[in-house]
């Protein structure tokens, strides 16, 4: 009879296995099938609230449980604990996802088998060192680990099974010829491509990598999907989480000319350091003819630099400076481009969230291209923000709503609240969840962002809990207001029922519901 319901105990945690090997596949779906990016979730979820630490505790105790007790109602009773530890905990990861929901891909179908394959290896061995408990509950306990590995096992197979897509791609791409701009930074890739897009529309047969399709996934797709004979320019964007990523994307979508936007603490945890970032991303420089840069970043401005001493033709843009090579410079509210020093057109009053950094790396695209800087000049005046990058809007109650919600980094917050307290109203309100993968500064840098916050804000609402004691700590001596939230639906409900056409406020980033 014990036997029996150690047995009955162990097929319920078999079950209750599946629960928790849910939550870290959609963290690895989330996280882009990186390997061993899934396993430092399960510490952020540990750290962010007591509970899932008296979790852990209770489960590793009934792990030791089981095996202190075998074959018994006491050991039946650690087992049928271990199974409750894998459906509830951590509590907060949701199974099913609020705002991103578990896709059942043919890859996430394979990452589950070989995590699957991995888990009854490990049952397997204890249950022949004498107890298949200890290997259930070490699959309960160490998923995601097990997660990680089986990423790691695959990686080889997925990159040969995207290569076919790479290899028809990279025909395509010879097959129609297109001058390639390639665009990679920090932060404003996706601003300034979208800009260069919006210049050249009427002007080129253009084709831009859509949405932030900037991985070697991403660009195949477009490639295959998008391009077709008769474009005269693809535009694409390439993002990167380490060395060598770039360099093997040009490799087979050689750019003629490329841009770098930005270099700052963005993905530092990936990186490492900043010094890794720049060189990472000047990879893309490597076999461009034209080398555009945002000089006005004190990084950049040294790879110009050493670039111009290579012997490279590099183009530096700023936003501040009138005698670079292309600048967009205010005049006021308004800014006037400038090419070699020389002025043209008119003033233009940009709209809220188009910055002009981004806009002269593009303008000198466009003239790389072959448009002159008239024409141009000319554009600026109907560029449009991307999407959920410092768009404005009002809301039905009135309140005046600035949408940054895609932005992440430091300067880009701090613009985003510049652009809070210029806005003329009574109550000015900040939504935020703080900024992510900054590595070593993430604390440091929330601390800031909160003390700024809470100099322009009357009230801010911090989202979740990933970042919620670096920003109470910069709000600390601030006369915000200060509010806390699980959710941001919580945060817009409250927005949406106090909020009136007196107020601002800003969504400053937004983290999916696999962070804590």
């Amino acid at each position: 009879m014990k036997n029996l319901l150690l047995i009955l105990a162990d097929l319920i945690v078999v079950g209750a296995c599946a629960a928790v090997l849910l939550r870290w596949l959609r963290v690895a779906q989330r996280e882009h099938y990186l390997p061993g990016t899934v396993t430092p979730f399960l510490g952020r979820w540990i750290r962010a609230r007591w509970w899932n630490v008296a979790g852990v505790v209770g489960a590793v105790g009934a792990l030791l449980g089981a095996l202190v007790f075998p074959v018994s109602l006491k050991g039946d009773a650690c087992v049928l604990l271990l199974g409750g530890y894998a459906v509830l905990f951590p509590m907060g990861l949701s199974i099913k996802g609020r705002t991103s929901t578990l896709a059942w891909t043919d890859r996430l179908r394979r990452v589950g088998v070989v995590t699957v394959v991995l888990g009854g290896i490990l049952v397997g061995l204890t249950a022949a060192l004498g107890s298949a408990t200890a290997g259930l509950g070490l699959c309960v306990l160490l998923c995601p680990l097990l997660v990680d590995a089986a990423l790691w096992l695959l990686a080889a197979g997925e990159a040969a099974r995207m290569q076919v897509f790479v290899d028809q791609a990279a025909a395509t791409l010879a097959a129609v010829h297109p001058r390639v701009v390639a665009i990679t930074g920090s932060f404003g890739k996706t601003s300034t491509k979208n800009h260069l897009a919006q210049i050249l529309h009427g002007q080129r047969v253009t084709i831009a990598t859509p949405a932030s399709f900037n991985n070697r996934g991403g660009l195949a797709r477009s490639i295959n999907e998008h391009l077709q004979p008769g474009t005269e320019v693809f535009i694409a964007e390439m993002g990167t989480y380490g060395p060598g990523e770039i360099a093997e994307l040009c490799a087979w979508i050689p750019p003629e000319i490329s841009i770098l936007t930005a270099i700052g603490p963005v993905h530092l945890e990936r990186f490492g350091s900043l010094e890794v970032t720049l060189a990472s991303k000047a990879e893309i420089t490597t076999h461009a003819a034209t080398t555009i840069l945002n000089a006005d970043d004190v990084r950049l401005a040294g790879l110009a630099a050493t670039l111009t001493d290579a012997g490279r033709h590099v183009v530096r843009c700023s936003a501040v400076d009138p005698s670079a090579d292309v600048a967009v410079v205010a005049e006021g509210d308004e800014v006037v481009l400038h090419v070699g020093g020389v002025r043209y057109g008119q003033p233009t009053r940009l709209p809220a969230g188009v910055q002009a950094t981004n806009v002269a790396c593009a303008g000198a695209a466009a003239i790389a291209l072959g448009i002159t800087p008239d024409v141009v000049a000319a554009q600026l005046a109907g560029l449009a923000p991307t999407q959920n990058r410092l768009t404005t809007a009002v809301a039905p109650s009135g309140v005046h709503v600035l949408d940054d919600t895609f932005n992440a980094n430091p300067t880009g917050a701090a613009a985003a609240l510049a652009a809070l307290a210029a806005q003329p109203v009574e109550r000015r309100i900040v939504v935020t969840p703080g900024m992510i993968e900054l590595g070593s500064s993430a604390r440091e840098a929330n601390a800031t962002f909160g003390a700024q916050a809470g100099a322009v804000a009357e009230v801010v609402i911090i989202v979740g809990r990933t970042n919620r004691r670096a920003l109470k700590k910069g709000l600390a001596g601030t006369p915000a207001t200060v509010m806390t939230v699980e959710h941001r639906d919580d945060a817009v409900a409250w927005v949406r029922a106090n909020g009136t056409g007196r107020d601002a406020v800003l969504y400053e980033n937004d983290l999916p519901d696999h962070y804590p």
